[in-house]
């Protein structure tokens, strides 16, 4: 007689709205035509494709006034406003808007989608010109200098010649190193928050777990499955539960749920979600696959994991910035493990070791990597005053 394990429930995960179809999301966008490719890193040439971008408060007559704000991993262009489609507040409004750190009546606000992700911008679920069905992965690989260069397009666009300031976290932390290097002439002031110059072992591991459970989702289609009607909807979610785990600290998720069991007095000697902490990143998992797409989940993940500043640079990074006039602003989280305090500091050396103009804080906070986007009085604190200094030195009031 044979023993059948038992069956392990997974997320519950809806319908998703990348099954089958692309969707398309309201707002500003910017085209360029089959006449106006953007060069890759790795030699390709990415035409047509399109730049998805929202703007707030108003360029002055010298467009000196305007910041760009480089987004993380799966954010978008929605920083300061409702989503359109999900409904939720803007990823930053506690940062961006009239009055706030990120004063939108002083600044004129940019924050475009990233190339190769789903949320308006040209990625792997778009259509290919070519064969008239989605890309899938016959879209190019991309880079975190890629996504800079199509911004510098937007920018060109909007005839900004410098901005004010550019300023992320995580991913969008690392655009804005890219941005200081490679136009350190556009670039007034960078505030790089929870980044690092390139990405760590560590990091490139938990992104390859995330792409192996899309990958071996049977629905994954070997990336086709936009055409064939279909998601790899329980892959993209157990990638997002793992990935989300890395967002927070242990202090955090103990204090938000420690050994709670959820909607139960006692364990159920299964595996169904018995603590408090599975159902979150169950629910977590389900309400992603709503709102992403798994192939772009491939391509941005890879795009960090190829980040590394200082192999552009014969593996010196402070040639990275050799002779900038850039003002730097550097932050860091003392309980973020994923982009630690150490690679912050790593690239305020490189920074002083070229006599750049740099400041560094380490905020305390045991909110793990995503205390950047939540409150942290000091954190906006530290964001208000450096963009106060830096508007006296250029003018701005």
């Amino acid at each position: 007689m044979t023993s059948q394990s038992p069956e392990i429930p997974g997320p519950e995960i809806p319908g998703s709205q990348f099954s089958g179809r692309r969707v398309d999301f309201p707002g500003q966008r910017l085209g360029f035509g089959a006449d106006q490719p953007l060069r890759l890193d790795s030699g390709a040439e990415l035409a047509p494709f399109t730049i998805a971008y929202q703007t707030y408060g108003t360029l002055n007559a010298a467009k000196s006034n305007a910041i760009l704000i480089c987004h993380a991993l799966t954010g978008d262009q929605f920083v300061a406003e409702r989503h359109p489609i999900t409904g939720k507040p803007g990823w930053w409004e506690i940062m961006v808007g009239a009055g706030k750190p990120i004063d939108t009546d002083r600044f004129f606000v940019i924050c475009s989608n990233v190339i190769g992700s789903c949320l308006g911008s040209t990625g792997p679920s778009d259509i290919n010109p070519g064969t008239g069905k989605p890309y899938g992965l016959g879209f190019p690989v991309i880079t975190i200098g890629d996504m800079v260069r199509a911004q510098a397009r937007l920018i060109d666009h909007l005839g900004i010649a410098q901005l004010f300031a550019v300023i992320g976290g995580s991913m969008g932390g690392m655009q804005v190193l890219q941005w200081a290097a490679a136009y350190p002439e556009r670039v007034f002031a960078a505030m790089p928050i929870a980044c690092a110059a390139r990405h760590s072992a560590q990091n490139i591991a938990f992104h390859e777990v995330g792409r192996q459970a899309i990958t071996a989702d049977p629905e994954w289609r070997g990336g086709e499955y936009l055409a064939q009607g279909t998601s790899p909807a329980r892959g993209l979610a157990v990638a997002r539960m793992a990935a989300h785990i890395t967002y927070l600290s242990e202090a955090a998720l103990h204090r938000k749920f420690g050994r709670n069991l959820q909607d139960r007095a006692r364990v159920a000697y299964g595996f169904d979600a018995d603590f408090q902490v599975e159902s979150y990143l169950r629910h977590q998992g389900s309400i992603f696959v709503d709102r992403f797409d798994a192939n772009s989940y491939l391509y941005i993940t890879r795009a960090m994991d190829y980040f590394d500043l200082a192999a552009e640079h014969d593996g010196q990074l402070a040639r990275a910035f050799s002779n900038t006039r850039t003002r730097f602003c550097l932050v860091s989280f003392t309980s973020d493990w994923l982009f630690p305090t150490s690679e912050s500091r790593n690239v305020v050396h490189a920074l002083n070791a070229c006599a750049a103009n740099v400041s560094f804080v380490e905020i305390d906070s045991d909110k793990g990597h995503d205390a950047f986007l939540l409150e942290e009085p000091e954190f906006s604190a530290v964001m208000r005053g450096f963009l106060d200094g830096c508007a006296w030195h250029r003018g701005i009031r």
